[in-house]
């Protein structure tokens, strides 16, 4: 493989969004590091699987350390992988709280400073991509999840404070935030209370989110942005 051929890191990679952003990517000509808990082996040499938790501490440099070993180099970080526990707010446990912002913030926090080290070190220049969702901009009285506004909020404030900061060496950072998407973690019995949360009055598809993402990952003068991708959701209902 040519050292010129750009490599993409991409977590929650086994189903849904994350399945279909390792598709998209690879259409684009990048070799792609795909991760996820549980993720199986593929027959195609550009992407390689590695499993094991974002969460866990050297998680993200394991991922780099791979993506460098097998690829020569890094070029983009897609933040995905994510946790989302909808309830009251005083019914939520230490445990949760560990999880979400385990996932949510130490996941984007460790994958993204290593990601960025290794960018750099090729001098290239490169992209840092979160998911982050709608909820941040326009909470949802139906669906309490303070978890997910307190971590992703954080996100949405860190990839402008990133977009900042490395600018002037080429690296932009964006996120997409979202509505509710038509995924496996959605059971069908909920898609029509769900489909009536949003403005647009149906849930988002996959394909909307990989659109966007993709988007963002050739537009180069696109940097600090946070994409709604949410049927209207953060502009009111």
């Amino acid at each position: 493989m040519s050292n010129h051929t750009r490599v993409a890191i991409i977590t929650g990679a086994s189903q849904g969004i994350g399945e279909a952003l390792v598709t998209g990517y690879r259409k684009l000509g990048y070799a792609v590091v795909a991760n996820s808990r549980n993720i199986a082996g593929s027959d195609d040499p550009m992407a390689l699987a590695v499993a094991g938790d974002i969460a866990e501490r050297g998680m993200g440099r394991r991922l780099v350390d791979a993506a460098i070993e097998h690829f020569g180099r890094v070029d983009t970080i897609v933040n995905n992988a994510g946790i989302f526990i909808a309830k009251p707010f005083t019914e939520y446990t230490d445990e949760d709280y560990d999880a979400v912002t385990g996932v949510n913030q130490r996941g984007f926090f460790e994958l993204t400073r290593a990601g960025i080290a290794a960018i750099e070190a090729h001098g290239e220049g490169g992209h840092v991509v979160s998911i982050s969702t709608s909820l941040v901009d326009h909470a949802i009285s139906q669906a309490p999840s303070v978890l997910a506004s307190l971590t992703k909020g954080g996100l949405n404030a860190a990839t402008k404070a990133l977009a900042v900061e490395y600018a002037s060496r080429g690296i932009r950072s964006n996120a997409v935030a979202l509505g509710i998407i038509r995924t496996p973690m959605h059971a069908p019995e909920t898609h029509e209370f769900l489909s009536a949360l949003q403005p647009v009055g149906r849930m988002g598809d996959i394909d909307d989110v990989v659109q966007a993402v993709l988007y963002l990952e050739q537009a180069g003068f696109v940097t600090g942005e946070i994409l709604h991708v949410d049927g209207g959701q953060s502009a009111g209902h």
